[in-house]
Order: C-alpha cells, then structure tokens, then sequence
C-alpha cells in the first residue's frame, strides 16, 4: 500500500515538475557543430537544430516556430 501511494505521488510530482514546452523533444549534443562560444544541439524527435550560448539543451520547443 505504502509503495503504491508512493508511485502516486512520484507521477503527480512529475506531471507538475515537467516543462511542458519541451516535453516531447529529446535534445542531444552535437559538439562536431559547435561554434566558438555556442553549443549545437539536435532534437531527435522534430530533426530541428539549436545554438545555445549557455552550454545547455534549449528550454522550448523549435519543432513549430516559424524561422524569420
């Protein structure tokens, strides 16, 4: 009883926790890309392709963003 209680409480913790804005992209490094002073990440699940200048994944999807 105790252990499903847990559970529980675990998948309500994530559901509140998670950034929705990226939940479905699965961002991956790709250092062979950077560039001096950015980082180079690709989605594995849109195929789309980030710079960031913090060393980090992006924190919102680019899967639907319009390019300019």
């Amino acid at each position: 009883m105790i252990v499903v209680v847990g559970l529980i409480i675990a998948f309500v913790l994530v559901l509140i926790l998670s950034n929705r804005r990226t939940r479905a992209c699965r961002w991956r490094a790709d250092r062979r890309q950077d560039r001096e002073g950015e980082s180079c990440f690709n989605c594995m699940t849109c195929g789309a392709q980030v710079f960031t200048s913090t060393g980090k994944p992006p924190l919102d999807c680019v899967a639907n963003t319009p390019k300019s």
